[in-house]
C-alpha cells in the first residue's frame, strides 16, 4: 500500500479506513491532501479484497474546509485554468464501492461537501456541519449548493449557505443529512461495523444497488424505476444470487464470492 503524508490508511478485513491527517490545520483540504485522497480511493476501488471504504478525520475535525491560505491569491484565470476542485475532488462521488463518512467535530465548507459526496454519513454527537463560504466572499464550490439542497431541502439549504451558520449533529440527523448519531468515542467502531455488514453482502449487489439509489437523484421516477428493474434483473446473472437465495431456503448464512 502506498504511503501518504496527509492520510493515515488502514485495512480492517474488507474495509479500507482512510483518515484525513492534517491536524495542524484541522484537516483543511489542500491540493496535496485531495490528490492523495483521490489516489487512496482509487487504490481501494481497484483492490478486490476491499468491499467498503470509510473516510474520517479527527475527533476535533472531519475537515474544517478547503485550505483558504492555498486559494486566497488565486485569480479566475488560475482556478479556471487548473480546473480547481474538479480535477481532484470528485473521486469520492465517482467510485462504485460504498463510501461511508464518519464525521466528528467540524465538517465545514469543503469538509461538509466531501462528507456529502460519500454514500452516507455516520456522525458523532459533537459533529457540526456548515457551508460558511459566504462569510469570506464566495459560495460553496464542491457541490454544497446542489447536494445540500437535495438532501435537506431548499429552505434549510438557503439558510445555511446564505447565513453561514453551523448545523449541529442533532439537527443534521433530524433533517436527513446524516443517517445516524453515535457517541464520539464509538464513531469509528460504529462506522467499521456498518462497513463490515456491507462487506458481508454480495459486492455486485452492493455496487448495483448503490447505482440505483444514486440514480433516484438524477432521473425522473419512471426512468429510475426502469433502471432499477433492469439492474435487478441483471443480478440474476451472478452466482451470488443463486447462493443467497439457496442459503435463505436452507436457513444458513450465504457465502458470497462476488461473482
Amino acid at each position: 500500500m502506498s504511503s501518504y503524508e496527509t492520510l493515515i490508511v488502514e485495512t480492517h478485513e474488507t474495509t479500507r479506513l482512510i483518515r484525513l491527517n492534517r491536524p495542524q490545520a484541522l484537516n483543511a483540504l489542500n491540493a496535496q491532501l485531495m490528490d492523495e485522497l483521490s489516489a487512496a480511493l482509487d487504490a481501494a476501488e481497484h483492490d478486490p479484497a476491499i468491499h467498503c471504504i470509510v473516510i474520517t478525520g479527527s475527533e476535533r475535525a472531519f475537515a474544517a474546509g478547503a485550505d483558504i491560505k492555498e486559494m486566497a491569491t488565486k485569480s479566475y484565470a488560475d482556478v479556471y485554468g487548473e480546473d480547481f476542485i474538479t480535477k481532484n475532488w470528485e473521486k469520492a462521488s465517482q467510485i462504485r464501492k460504498p463510501v461511508i463518512a464518519a464525521v466528528a467535530g467540524y465538517a465545514l465548507g469543503g469538509g461538509c461537501e466531501l462528507a456529502m459526496m460519500c454514500d452516507f454519513i455516520i456522525a458523532a454527537e459533537n459533529a457540526k456541519f456548515g457551508q460558511p463560504e459566504i462569510t469570506i466572499g464566495v459560495s460553496p464550490g464542491a457541490g454544497g449548493t446542489q447536494r445540500l439542497t437535495r438532501f435537506i431541502g431548499k429552505a434549510k439549504a438557503m439558510d445555511m449557505v446564505l447565513t453561514g451558520r453551523m448545523m449541529d449533529a442533532a439537527e443534521a440527523e433530524r433533517v436527513g443529512l446524516v443517517s445516524r448519531l453515535v457517541p464520539a468515542d464509538k464513531l469509528i467502531e460504529e462506522a467499521l461495523a456498518a462497513a463490515k455488514t456491507i462487506g458481508g453482502m454480495s459486492l455486485n449487489a452492493v455496487m448495483l444497488t448503490k447505482e440505483m439509489v444514486n440514480a433516484a437523484y438524477e432521473t425522473p421516477l419512471s426512468q429510475g424505476v426502469k433502471l432499477e428493474r433492469r439492474l435487478f434483473h441483471s443480478l440474476f446473472a451472478f452466482d451470488d444470487q443463486k447462493e443467497g437465495m439457496a442459503a435463505f431456503i436452507e436457513k444458513r448464512k450465504p457465502a458470497f464470492k462476488g461473482r
